[in-house]
């Protein structure tokens, strides 16, 4: 059950409701777009710090998810640590999910 969000995941990268790239996240977190964060659990120590603090900051939550190479697999672009959700529904689905 737990590996479905990943399907939720990629549907909402296909629908244009999340973002990747670092820079994009956090501009997407200020702006309040972001409705939550994915961090894969092997992020580097500085961009995982530079996210947490902003969705802290922000008041967005986020959560730890599988490894880049599966986050990356459910977007579809290689080498992705990290993803926003930018829709309230796909975020309360993937947050439902993940428990």
């Amino acid at each position: 059950m737990k590996n479905n969000y990943l399907n939720i995941v990629g549907l909402a990268y296909r629908a244009g409701k999340c973002s990747t790239g670092e820079d994009i996240i956090v501009n997407d977190i200020q702006q309040n777009r972001a409705k939550l964060v994915l961090m894969a659990s092997d992020i580097g120590p500085r961009t995982r710090k530079k996210l947490m603090n902003k969705c802290n900051t922000y008041e967005v939550p986020f959560v730890f998810v599988d490894d880049r190479e599966t986050l990356s697999n459910a977007i579809g672009k290689s080498q992705r640590v990290a993803a926003a959700i930018l829709d309230k529904g796909f975020a309360a689905k993937i947050q439902s999910l993940l428990g």
